[in-house]
């Protein structure tokens, strides 16, 4: 019997990958012109990334894409980074870091499977439908075997999938569990449907916020796909320039990234703006995937009250409802998320590392992290918006 041969290969471009290749991996659901499950690991949005200099030289994100080949085809991919730094993650490591290089190691730089600044969950260990376990094997494989010839510190693999994390943990690697805030439809005829699921108070009070918002003096208009126009990627710059100034000292995606996003993503995009007096004053961004609305980014120059749950929660909810999609992830923290309809999900990742005492402490301080998000999730869930006799069919 032939002993079968995989073949892992390194790419610094997503350029050098053919699109019909890593996208039979990262979407395959997609290839009758359908959405993919998830939009933030296809050819078309990686490669923006790289085209805008969001990602490259210069920027921390080394592209480092690895793909494993059997009798020449592509049957398992990897969106993988070079990381001089851990910003961009959402899966926080700087206190592993700063404890390494206290003790007198390097950990950057670092190998990081993951989609940058997307705290969205997805398949990172992208293969062919029903090689998921040969893929995932010569992937990790390959990465654990990459770091360790180079005396790389460790491999990230970041916002996985839940099942990814089963096979990592499998294969020797470190789960770790996070949080965030997910909003689940449950087959709501509108969002007044949604409202019924509420306690009183929460359904007032969310019924208040809607109204304050849309009295801000305009009105507010969801864009996608050839609706969206320069002009509007125009209007959220601005916004998305006084956001990332504020959050992360400066944005981390380049004004090129905007322009792609118009060329060749504006199909996976939902653009929630504000118009007042002829100006656009606040907007958010998202992107739909089959089943999932992913919301990313907001902004405004003006501030009106409410007006940012408006744009960012309910709007979004507005849109899943409507389109039958099944979520909506808002992004990472922000526990005001939680009055509003989104509760506590589990998130997860997967981690090397090369030395084995550091690895012996990161695995303690591991199994204790999980346990505590287990337990907030727990707490969280229970301080939810939802009626008593809902929130226990939920649970």
């Amino acid at each position: 019997m032939r002993e079968t041969r995989i073949d892992i290969d390194l790419h610094g471009s997503l350029a050098e990958i053919p699109a019909e290749d890593w996208d039979a991996c990262a979407c395959p659901e997609a290839a009758d012109g359908g959405r993919p499950d998830d939009p933030f690991t296809t050819h078309r949005f990686l490669l923006a990334l790289e085209r805008s200099g969001s990602v490259g030289p210069g920027t921390g994100w080394q592209p480092r894409h690895v793909t494993a080949k059997m009798d020449g085809e592509t049957i398992a991919c990897a969106p993988m980074y070079a990381k001089g730094h851990s910003q961009g993650e959402y899966i926080f490591d700087h206190s592993w870091a700063h404890a390494y290089e206290n003790a007198g190691g390097r950990y950057y730089p670092k190998l990081q499977i993951a989609v940058p600044f997307t705290p969205a969950t997805g398949r990172r260990l992208l293969t062919r439908p029903g090689l998921e376990e040969m893929g995932q094997s010569a992937l990790i494989q390959g990465a654990v075997q990459l770091a360790s010839e180079n005396r790389l510190s460790s491999v990230h693999v970041t916002f996985c999938t839940e099942a990814e994390a089963k096979a990592g943990d499998e294969m020797g690697l470190m789960h770790r569990l996070s949080d965030q805030f997910h909003w689940l439809n449950h087959d709501y005829a509108d969002f007044d449907a949604f409202l019924a699921d509420l306690s009183s108070r929460k359904r007032k009070n969310i019924r208040k916020e809607r109204q304050q918002a849309q009295n801000f003096g305009g009105e507010i208009i969801a864009l996608t796909g050839d609706a969206i126009e320069p002009e509007h990627w125009d209007a959220f710059w601005r916004f998305y320039q006084d956001t990332g100034s504020r959050k992360w000292g400066s944005p981390y995606l380049t004004r090129d990234f905007f322009h792609e996003a118009q060329e060749t993503l504006r199909d996976d995009i939902l653009l929630v703006l504000a118009v007042r007096e002829g100006r656009y004053v606040a907007g958010a961004l998202n992107f739909i995937g089959r089943k999932t609305l992913y919301g990313r980014y907001w902004g405004c120059t003006e501030h009106h009250p409410c007006l940012h749950f408006e744009l960012c929660y309910y709007q979004a909810i507005d849109y899943a409802i409507a389109n039958g999609l099944s979520r909506v992830e808002a992004g990472a923290q922000g526990e005001h998320k939680l009055a509003r309809g989104y509760l506590p999900t589990q998130c997860h990742s997967l981690h090397w590392i090369a030395d084995e005492g550091f690895r012996r402490a990161v695995a303690e301080y591991l199994d204790a992290e999980r346990a505590a998000v287990d337990n907030e999730i727990e707490v969280l869930t229970s301080y939810g918006p939802f009626r008593q006799e809902n929130r226990e069919e939920q649970e």
